[in-house]
C-alpha cells in the first residue's frame, strides 16, 4: 500500500499539482535490494557516533551513523506510533576526523562509507523485517545486496526494539 497525497504550488500565479508516492523498495533476483538514491533528502531521524552491539574497546576511527526515513513513511510514524509495509531506515555509515584545517579537537564527519539499510516489506519477508548491507568487503560501494541472515539483525531487533523491530 503506497502512502500517496498531492499538493499545490502557486508559482507566479499559476498551479502546479503533483501527486508523490512513498518511494518503494527495488528489487533484482534473490530478493537482493537495490540500493535506495536520494536518501538524504528524506527525513533525517538522528545520528550517533561510534555505537556497537559488542563488549570491548570502542573502534580507534569511530563512524558516524545518520539514520533517514522517507518523508511519508515518518508522517505515519508520527501519527500512528506504527511503521507503514515499504519502510525504509536507511543508516549512512560516515567516518569521523579530527584537526583539519583550524579545527584542534573534537570530531566531525568526513567520508561516506556506505549505506545500510532496515526495510519492512510483509510480503517479500516473513519477518516482516529485513537488514541490508551495501558496503563490500574493500568498502566499495554495493548496487545491491541481499539480506542478511535472520539472526544477524533481525533477532536483536526484534528483542531489543522498542517498536516493530525498531531502535526508536
Amino acid at each position: 500500500m503506497a502512502s500517496r497525497f498531492a499538493f499545490s504550488l502557486f508559482l507566479l500565479g499559476a498551479v502546479v499539482t503533483a501527486e508523490t508516492a512513498m518511494v518503494q523498495p527495488r528489487y533484482s533476483e534473490g530478493n537482493q535490494l537495490i540500493r535506495p538514491e536520494g536518501y538524504r533528502e528524506w527525513v533525517f531521524v538522528g545520528s550517533n557516533l561510534g555505537m556497537g552491539y559488542s563488549e570491548g574497546k570502542p573502534a580507534k576511527e569511530p563512524t558516524f551513523h545518520n539514520i533517514y526515513i522517507q518523508p511519508e513513511a515518518y508522517r505515519h510514524y508520527k501519527a500512528t506510533g506504527k511503521f507503514l509495509d515499504k519502510t525504509m531506515l536507511v543508516m549512512e555509515v560516515v567516518s569521523s576526523a579530527s584537526q583539519s584545517s583550524i579545527n584542534r579537537r573534537g570530531q566531525f564527519q568526513d567520508k561516506s562509507k556506505g549505506v545500510e539499510v532496515a526495510l519492512k516489506d510483509e510480503e517479500k519477508f516473513p519477518e516482516k523485517w529485513a537488514y541490508f548491507n551495501f558496503i563490500g568487503s574493500n568498502g566499495e560501494p554495493l548496487a545491491q545486496a541481499k539480506p542478511f541472515a535472520k539472526d544477524a539483525c533481525w533477532k536483536c531487533h526484534n528483542e531489543h526494539g522498542a517498536v516493530d523491530n525498531v531502535f526508536v
